[in-house]
Parts: C-alpha cells; sequence; structure tokens
C-alpha cells in the first residue's frame, strides 16, 4: 500500500463557524482571523494504492464555480487536486475510486469539472463512492444545508452512472474500513486505513483540524452538536486506545497527530505530517 497527501489548496470560513461557542479569545490563538473574521484552512485529500486500487478520498472545492463563488471563499494556495496528484506521480484517468466522505462543496467540488461546456466527472474512470442515506439527505437538503449541496457537484455524478453505494458495515475495499457519523450531517463516513499494523483515521469534519480535539470545540456547521460531541469522543477514544494515527483534512498546518490521556482529558501528543507517524 501507498498512501499520498493530496493538497487542494487553502479556503476561508468563518472563525466563529467553525468553532461554534468556543470564545475568539481561544480560538484565534491557534488560527487567528484576518480583518473579516475569516481563517484559512487547508483542503487536505488522500490518495491511497492498494490491491490494485487507485483511491482518492475527497476532491476539494475545485475551480468549475464563478468568480462570485470564489469570492466568498477566497481559495488560495499553489496546490491543486489534478497537480497534486500528477505530483505524486499519477494521472486523473488512473484513479479508480472516489469516496465522498459527504457532499459539502469543499469535499465533492473537485470531482466535477466543466468540459465543453458540460459538466461531467473529473475521473471517468472512477466509480463515485457515497451512501443511500447521506445521498437522500443532499438531494432533498434541509434549509440549513441547502447552500452547501450543489447540483452541479451531485447531478453529474449520478448521469454518468458512476455513482455507487458503500453499505453501512460493508466496505469495497480490502484495507479500508469507514465509521458512519450523523452530527456533522447525515452519515457521514470516516475512512479507517489499515495500514502497516496501525489504523488511520481520515477524521473529515468531525475533528477537521487539531485544534478541535477538546469536545466542546465544536462547529456550528454541525446539524447535531451534541451528537458531534458523542461521536468525537468515542472516535477519540478510539484513536488513543488503538493508538490509531487521526488525519487532519482542514487543518492548515499539521496534517496529523497521535493522543494521549491528560487530566484535561484525551489531547495531542504529537502532531506534524503523516510522514512522521507512518
Amino acid at each position: 500500500m501507498k498512501i499520498n497527501i493530496i493538497d487542494t489548496g487553502f479556503f476561508k470560513l468563518d472563525g466563529g463557524a467553525m468553532f461554534g461557542v468556543v470564545p475568539k479569545t481561544l480560538w484565534s490563538k491557534h488560527n487567528p482571523a484576518d480583518e473579516k473574521n475569516l481563517c484559512s484552512w487547508a483542503m487536505r485529500c488522500l490518495l491511497i494504492e492498494d490491491e490494485g486500487k487507485l483511491i482518492l478520498v475527497d476532491t476539494g472545492l475545485g475551480n468549475k464555480q464563478d468568480e462570485k463563488f470564489f469570492g466568498f471563499y477566497d481559495l488560495h494556495g499553489d496546490a491543486t487536486l489534478l497537480g497534486s496528484i500528477e505530483k505524486a506521480g499519477y494521472r486523473p484517468e488512473e484513479i479508480t475510486d472516489v469516496v465522498l466522505t459527504h457532499l459539502h462543496f469543499d469535499h465533492v467540488g473537485g470531482a466535477i469539472k466543466r468540459e465543453n461546456g458540460q459538466l461531467v466527472p473529473t475521473f471517468k474512470n472512477a466509480l463515485y463512492w457515497s451512501n443511500e442515506a447521506h445521498w437522500q439527505w443532499a438531494t432533498h437538503p434541509n434549509p440549513r444545508e441547502k447552500a452547501s449541496f450543489l447540483k452541479e457537484n451531485i447531478q453529474p455524478i449520478v448521469e454518468s452512472g458512476q455513482l455507487r453505494f458503500i453499505d453501512k458495515g460493508i466496505s469495497p475495499f480490502h484495507s479500508i474500513d469507514f465509521l458512519h457519523v450523523d452530527g456533522h450531517t447525515e452519515q457521514m463516513m470516516l475512512p479507517v486505513i489499515s495500514f502497516q499494523g496501525r489504523k488511520i483515521i481520515y477524521a473529515a469534519d468531525l475533528i477537521p483540524s487539531s485544534y478541535h480535539i477538546p469536545l466542546p470545540w465544536v462547529m456550528s456547521y454541525d446539524v447535531r452538536p451534541l451528537l458531534t460531541m458523542t461521536e468525537k469522543e468515542a472516535v477519540l477514544r478510539m484513536a488513543l486506545e488503538e493508538n490509531c494515527i487521526l488525519l487532519f483534512e482542514h487543518d492548515p498546518i499539521f496534517e496529523a497527530a497521535v493522543l494521549e490521556e491528560t487530566e484535561k482529558g484525551i489531547r495531542i501528543r504529537e502532531r506534524g505530517a503523516l510522514d512522521i507517524f507512518i
């Protein structure tokens, strides 16, 4: 198995929304905001080569939206989805599977591109994996999440015939299992990768950054924040007891971390690039 971090650039979101009820005096020590109260966040995807498959986990924001859209989120940085895939030594047509943790635009945007005036899957030879419960949730969105589920990111997947569903408890991949969680959005999937006798948990938006380890540090974007806290506690306990590596999708600096028990609860023992832990 080979694992590659795929950087797709940075975007900005409101600091208060990203940290919920946590006071700015606390969270700004970790990720200072600009004059608009916006903080920079990574969109860190994963590319896994295993058992004859080349599996991409999430796809970032993409580049097909208009200038007005990107004006809201200030896409910045030099890295791009396809550029990072090529830098890792692969071509887009070699991708066999695209796992979408959930269908919010910053996770699925790069899955679709504009080509000759049409919206088509970026990875023409890949199966795109979601799950039926989340797909129904995203295609019949509630008012709170409607702005995050964009038809142009979702509909072309099913129209192309490339959509597949992962049944809860059944993985289509040899070395990847999935934790299904409902606090952030209905049935978000967290890949758990078995690698060299150890597990890597791709924490997606359950624990978007290393700053979100304390239980009350929960995003305002979560549809069920109390459930997020319960689910986060369970995942942190699993990561601690099984010596798992946590991989952060949105942390602007740190890719991964390992944990320890402290008098304040589970906290980070060490954080840094994924390479130092594997």
